[in-house]
C-alpha cells in the first residue's frame, strides 16, 4: 500500500528523494493501514537537528478510547545525521522546500518519502495539464480505431 501526495507532485518539481522512517503510535499505524491519512497540506521542517513531519492529518482511529487526540501534531522523522545536514544545506538560502511525496509500508514499518521540491510556476502546471489531455485524446482515438 502506497499513499501518494498528489498535491505535492502537482505543485513542486521533485529534485531529490530521501526515504525516512516515522515515529507513530499504534492507533496511528492502524489508521494509516485503513488508508486514512492526508498529506495534502503537510511539509517537513528541520528543528534542532531533527526532522519533523508537520501538519500531516492522521484521523483518530475509530476504536481508540482516547478523546483528546490531535490529528495534525508533528511527527518525528528518522534520518541519519548526514542526511539531515545534506537536506539543511540544500534548503537554506534557496527556493526549495521539503515535502512528503508518499507514505508506504516496508518490512512492516512505515516509511515517508521526502522530496526536495522546487515550486512550479503557473504556466508549468498548465503545460502538464495540456500534455495529459493530449495523451488521453490520442489513447482514446487509438482505442476507437481497434
Amino acid at each position: 500500500m502506497r499513499i501518494v501526495n498528489k498535491k505535492a507532485l502537482h505543485n513542486y518539481h521533485i529534485i531529490e528523494r530521501v526515504e525516512a522512517g516515522i515515529v507513530l503510535s499504534g492507533a496511528e499505524v492502524k489508521s494509516i493501514r485503513a488508508g486514512r491519512i492526508d498529506l495534502g497540506e503537510a511539509y517537513v521542517r528541520i528543528l534542532n537537528g531533527e526532522a519533523f513531519l508537520v501538519n500531516a492529518n492522521i484521523p483518530r482511529y475509530q476504536n481508540l478510547g482516547e478523546k483528546d487526540y490531535d490529528a495534525t501534531h508533528s511527527r518525528k522523522l528518522l534520518l541519519h545525521r548526514d542526511q539531515i545536514d545534506s537536506l539543511m544545506g540544500k534548503v537554506q538560502g534557496k527556493a526549495t522546500t521539503l515535502v512528503p511525496v508518499s507514505i508506504y509500508e516496508k518490512n512492516n514499518k512505515f516509511k515517508v518519502e521526502v522530496g526536495l521540491g522546487k515550486s512550479k510556476k503557473e504556466f508549468d502546471k498548465r503545460k502538464i495539464i495540456k500534455e495529459r489531455d493530449h495523451q488521453r485524446r490520442v489513447e482514446q482515438e487509438l482505442r476507437g480505431k481497434e
